[in-house]
């Protein structure tokens, strides 16, 4: 529930507003870390990244590794790795699309149970999923499946004491048709926690993929802020003459992924926001997207957007100096 002073800070004056999201962003100060796709060792799947990390979510990404191993025997030693590197672990995530009715929906489904089931066990009770699609329907004809799958995986997550926070990347599809993940749009997000009225159902937010389709991600934050779980740290860039040149659907994206810090989001208001509606999660970067910083870049644009997230959480935990 949003706390009672909530609605009532929209109506403020724009300095007083700002002043405000700070001290309320100084009562806590909200983790940065970043995502990991490991490999058969999660363990060891820590090293190589830059030290100063919090904490470390893990995913498993359905197209690229196929399935999900057994999680719970590795949680001990992935939690004593991250224990040494003074993190924890932010979250699990498993990306398929758990409304197939087929073999490949069964390998999402049983993927998602598994992290569900082995999330308390890593120390968390956050876990990333897609919400799937029917394939080829648009998105109003995949909620009655979203309904059927995720009733069932809410009451485990619930039982469980779990959260689950969709992701919402476009994956290729728009409102009539598409593949993988019906979750890509604000007006999908009313449908489906209209159908599973679960507290344990919300959001892996992140500016990006509501750049994408060219919605100004802060007014979608601050809607949609008691239903994010967990926040990913990728931004949007912009190309305008692009844009005015080659329009939305052309060979080229006219918005790239970035790193947080090269795109057109201010992340100190993301913080602020953030922290002023009583967010209690962790801000963890996905990297291996931003088209300058990838390959034998990527640990260096990992380095440099946490070192602009750390100075735009600094910023807004700081008082406005007069």
């Amino acid at each position: 529930m949003a706390a009672p002073w909530s609605h009532a800070i929209k109506s403020l004056e724009p300095e007083v507003k700002s002043w405000f999201y700070c001290q309320m962003a100084s009562a806590v100060s909200i983790p940065i870390g970043t995502v990991i796709r490991p490999g058969s060792d999660p363990a060891t799947s820590l090293e190589g990244f830059p030290e100063g990390f919090q904490c470390y979510q893990l995913v498993w990404a359905l197209k690229h590794c196929g399935h999900v191993p057994d999680l719970l025997p590795q949680a001990g030693g992935v939690r004593e790795a991250a224990a040494a590197r003074g993190a924890v672990i932010s979250a699990l995530g498993v990306y398929g699309n758990p409304l197939r009715e087929d073999e490949a929906g069964d390998t999402a489904r049983d993927g998602l149970r598994r992290a569900i089931l082995a999330a308390r066990s890593y120390g968390t009770g956050v876990v990333g999923c897609f919400a799937g699609r029917l394939p080829g329907a648009s998105v109003p004809d995949s909620v009655p499946r979203f309904r059927e799958v995720f009733g069932e995986f809410a009451r485990m997550a619930e039982g469980e004491g779990v959260r689950l926070a969709f992701e919402h990347c476009l994956q290729g599809g728009n409102w009539e048709r598409g593949e993988t993940n019906m979750a890509f749009h604000p007006a999908a997000w009313e449908l489906m926690f209209d159908a599973v009225p679960s507290g344990a159902l919300g959001l892996e937010w992140e500016p990006c993929h509501l750049r994408c389709q060219l919605i100004d991600p802060l007014p979608v934050l601050d809607r949609f802020l008691t239903r994010i779980f967990h926040v990913h740290g990728k931004d949007g860039q912009l190309n305008p003459e692009l844009l005015s040149r080659s329009g939305t659907h052309g060979p080229e994206p006219v918005v790239r992924h970035r790193f947080p810090g090269l795109g057109d989001t201010d992340w100190t208001v993301i913080f602020q926001k953030l922290a002023a509606g009583g967010y209690r999660g962790t801000v963890d970067i996905e990297g291996g997207h931003d088209p300058v910083f990838r390959g034998g870049r990527e640990m260096e644009g990992q380095a440099d957007a946490l070192a602009y997230l750390r100075h735009c959480r600094g910023a807004a935990e700081s008082p406005i100096q007069s």
